[in-house]
This record gives C-alpha cells, structure tokens and sequence, in this order.
C-alpha cells in the first residue's frame, strides 16, 4: 500500500507528532488552515467516513477522544473538528483523518 498516512504510522515518512497510541496517531498539518492545525488519524487504513464498518464504532469514538485530550493539553479553549470525505469534500488524502483546528482561520 502507498499510502501516505499508513507510512507515517508506520515511521517510514517523518512528521511533527502531537500524540500516539496503539490505535491513533496525531500530527501537525504540513498545509496548515489555522494557527493550530493536526491531523488525528487511525492507524488502521480506512479510505474515508464513506468506508466505516459497524466494527469501527470504538475506533471513531477514540478519534475524538484523542483530538479532546491534544486540545486539553495544548490548552485550546475553543476549536473546531472536521472530517473531510471523498475529493468533492475536500478530502486530499485517502485515508480517513480527523482535522483539529483552532486559532486564526483561513480555511
């Protein structure tokens, strides 16, 4: 598989990571559209939210617990949480990612 995000999973392709669990790992967007800008991202492949199975339920609810503990410890009072699905959508990598962002917007 050439995927990008699996690679940096895997530590095959470096990144600025932010957290890392067996499951998910987290790490600074190389295109930021704020001041805050990191990609939560299962460590499994899935290609997109259009792609989940039944079975990935705990997997969605871990994103988000993730994305809340890196806002917590970076102190983000407010931000916003995205998931972009298929190119129409804005989705540019295909691997589902939760985009966290917060601070000044321009996306």
């Amino acid at each position: 598989m050439d995927c990008m995000f699996c690679k940096i999973a895997k530590g095959e392709i470096p990144s600025t990571k932010v957290f890392e669990n067996n499951k998910i790992i987290a790490f600074d967007d190389i295109h930021p559209k704020a001041l805050v800008h990191i990609l939560v991202v299962p460590k499994k492949h899935i290609e997109s939210v259009k792609h989940l199975q039944e079975s990935d339920k705990d997997l969605i609810g871990e994103l988000f617990l993730a994305a809340q503990k890196i806002a917590k410890d970076k102190g983000l009072e407010g931000y916003k949480l995205v998931f972009n699905v298929g190119r129409e959508g804005g989705q540019l990598v295909d691997h589902l990612h939760l985009h966290l962002l917060s601070g000044d917007f321009n996306g």
